[in-house]
């Protein structure tokens, strides 16, 4: 509290000097105005220095923001950790089969070589709200399947119900076509639902629902819920997954 006080005592103090040095600039003695306008850009340099870098940070997405569009009557939402905040690992290469990255994304290909990496980043766009994206590097690719595997947090299958519809919105880039399938797990009892959707990569939003009522879900025995990101033909691509998230919503009443 004291050092608080004493930096803006200073800062006052140094603000009144150079308001009093810049009004009296039209009759100072030359002298001592070639010595201020030195000192003056010395500052400057500093200060412009400081506003660019500030202005660069404040700008990026606010790290561990749960900030994203979802449905006004969303019961549940969530943006997993490696979209939300940094990771103590941030990257993997050569990355192995069940490789995970987090405690929530886990990797999964029968390649016999990997030649894959996966490597968390700073979103720096102005249009990303998330604050790290996700980006996987694929080279020769001698496997049969690749997919990334996100686990759902206990809060997701909380109060589940076969009305519910869970969505999955996310920001994709691509240095080449391809196609990417979610598909949406939930265990209950000895018995897992599945259901399957393909993204729709060529729309502006990017977003798929799995509605439950469509299952044969035991809303009684829900144990636990995962969603895979299936990439067909993913050989001598660059896929960043900018954003990923999650919500629920009940159906509406008839």
């Amino acid at each position: 509290m004291a050092g608080r006080l004493i930096r803006t005592i200073m800062y006052r103090a140094a603000l009144r000097r150079w308001a009093q040095a810049a009004r009296a600039a039209d009759t100072e003695k030359l002298s001592l105005l070639r010595v201020q306008r030195g000192r003056a850009r010395r500052l400057r340099y500093h200060l412009d220095q400081l506003i660019y870098k500030a202005e660069n940070r404040l700008a990026l997405p606010l790290i561990g923001s749960t900030t994203f569009r979802k449905p006004a009557n969303a019961d549940w939402s969530w943006r997993p950790e490696i979209w939300r905040g940094p990771l103590p690992v941030p990257g993997i290469a050569s990355a192995a089969n069940k490789s995970q990255l987090g405690d929530e994304v886990t990797l999964f290909h029968d390649c016999e070589f990997s030649e894959l990496t996966l490597r968390q980043l700073r979103n720096q766009r102005e249009a990303d709200l998330a604050p790290y994206g996700l980006r996987m590097d694929v080279f020769r690719f001698d496997g049969s399947y690749l997919s990334l595997v996100v686990s759902l947090p206990p809060d997701a299958i909380d109060g589940l119900k076969r009305r519910h519809l869970i969505r999955m919105d996310t920001i994709v880039e691509m240095e080449k076509p391809l196609e990417i399938f979610a598909r949406l797990n939930i265990k209950h009892g000895p018995n897992t639902e599945q259901i399957v959707r393909e993204l729709p990569l060529h729309e502006e939003e990017v977003m798929v629902e799995f509605d439950l009522a469509y299952t044969k879900l035991n809303e009684k025995r829900v144990e636990r819920a995962w969603l895979d990101l299936i990439f067909e033909g993913p050989e001598m691509n660059q896929v960043t997954v900018r954003d990923l998230t999650f919500s629920r919503r009940p159906r509406a009443e008839l």
